[in-house]
């Protein structure tokens, strides 16, 4: 089963399409995800990038069920008859039994591929009349062209736009309705947001271009959808939700260009900060790229990173009674929180990638830097002899709102307070400890690889 991301209806069927791979369709048929009842089935899945609708192409050699016995197995004996292809790819209730699980592609899946081929003409500027609902931004940050992942030049900034499109104010939930079945197949563990609470706001990245007749339409190129929260007494924090750059535009800076827009509106609405919803490896070295390079021309940080290096400089920390954690001063963190709307768990891993490029030369301090992060690591994940600890929020049943309902209490001393979860056999915790931390060194290194000609050209120019 192949899936396919097509812009032109020359591109159905040809085999330059962009495939996506891999993507598991399985769950979309029956309970059990398998499709019974097919010999020779093969399906081929086009989703066009102009409109977001979707075309399967169904080829099989031969069918082993007959149509009435498939009513009777399936509905009543809840036996498995022959699979309905093309309403399983689809969201269908049955209204004599339980609702089928949630489907792929819903609505915007077409039957004949006519009329999908024809959308590519017809439905040219779909994108286009439901973003001029909504607001314009562009980055204070990103001119001229754009860097993919590799250092090479993209496509220019004017080119492109990033419309703010705010649910219940615009054609959001319409938009969005359409990039569900992409958000399903590549955002993992993703649902759904609801297009109908006004707090959910989509920050859409398109491209201009032009057709063959000089007409300009518009491309969507990735998209990111952010929940406004309110803060205390009277603030908002912006959580990042879900971010998806379509495969064939990624690796090519779309991302970065997005949340520099998102980190501009951030600082210019003057909210309280801006979160990420549990982001991915690969988007968290990109947003710590990101906050690094906007660190470096934060000027407090500059005195604490020099007094921290200072003193792991002083050598043989590791042999010492109590390796000091060399974090910034709580007013460096929450100055940089007011300023750039980066939050302290944030701030923190920056922060290491800073003290890494401040040690020259670093193979001279690589061991105490490296006993550092471990020992923090290990207060953090295991918790420590002594002190106090943090707060733990445990869940507990209620008739009111259960999935509010807790009750919050501070920690005893030793007690975790991360959601990481670590082994309680001491040679195996200290075996998971030793691997984090080797993980965690290595990012460290390659967020600073890629920072360090950017921090050299930044200081050369100031």
């Amino acid at each position: 089963m192949a899936t396919t991301i097509v812009s032109s209806k020359e591109e159905v069927g040809s085999t330059d399409s962009f495939c996506i791979e891999p993507v598991d369709l399985n769950s979309s048929f029956d309970d059990d995800g398998k499709i019974y009842g097919y010999k020779g089935l093969k399906i081929a899945i086009w989703v066009s990038s102009i409109s977001f609708h979707a075309y399967a192409d169904i080829a099989f050699e031969s069918t082993t069920d007959k149509i009435l016995l498939i009513a009777i197995i399936k509905c009543y004996k809840g036996g498995k008859g022959i699979t309905d292809l093309k309403s399983d790819l689809q969201v269908c209730v049955d209204s004599q039994f339980k609702p089928s699980l949630p489907k792929i592609f819903a609505e915007t899946l077409i039957e004949s591929e006519e009329e999908f081929l024809q959308t590519f003409s017809t439905q040219r500027n779909l994108i286009r009349s439901m973003v001029s609902t909504g607001e314009v931004l562009q980055p204070k940050t990103s001119i001229g062209q754009i860097s993919d992942s590799n250092g090479g030049l993209g496509a220019t900034t004017s080119d492109l736009q990033v419309v703010r499109l705010v649910v219940g104010k615009t054609a959001a939930g319409h938009l969005y309705s359409h990039l569900i079945p992409l958000v399903l197949l590549l955002v993992d563990g993703s649902s759904p947001i609801d297009v109908v609470d006004p707090r959910w706001e989509l920050y859409v990245l398109i491209q201009n271009k032009t057709d063959e007749k000089g007409d300009i339409y518009n491309v969507l190129l990735g998209f990111t959808a952010v929940y406004r929260f309110y803060h205390y007494p009277d603030s908002s924090r912006l959580r990042l939700s879900q971010i998806l750059v379509l495969p064939p535009y990624q690796h090519k800076g779309y991302g970065r260009y997005l949340l520099e827009v998102l980190n501009d509106v951030a600082v210019s609405e003057n909210v309280y900060d801006l979160t990420v919803e549990e982001p991915l490896d690969y988007f968290q070295h990109v947003r710590t790229c990101v906050d690094v390079l906007r660190l470096n021309k934060f000027h407090p940080i500059k005195d604490a990173v020099n007094s921290a290096v200072l003193q792991l400089k002083q050598g043989k920390l590791s042999k010492k009674t109590h390796t000091p954690r060399l974090m910034p001063a709580t007013s460096v963190i929450e100055d940089a929180r007011k300023s750039l709307k980066i939050n302290k768990k944030q701030f923190l891993q920056c922060w290491d990638v800073f003290l890494y490029l401040w040690l020259d030369p670093v193979d001279t301090y690589m061991k105490d830097f490296v006993g550092i992060i471990s020992n923090r690591m290990k207060e953090d994940l295991i918790g420590k002899d002594s002190g106090a600890g943090g707060k733990r929020v445990v869940e507990v049943p209620s008739e009111y709102e259960p999935e509010m309902s807790f009750v919050m209490f501070r920690s005893q001393a030793g007690e975790a307070t991360s959601t990481v979860q670590i082994d309680e056999n001491q040679p195996n915790q200290e075996e998971q400890l030793q691997q984090l931390v080797d993980e965690r060194v290595k990012e460290i290194k390659s967020i600073a690889e890629k920072v360090s000609s950017q921090i050299s050209i930044t200081a050369a120019a100031s």
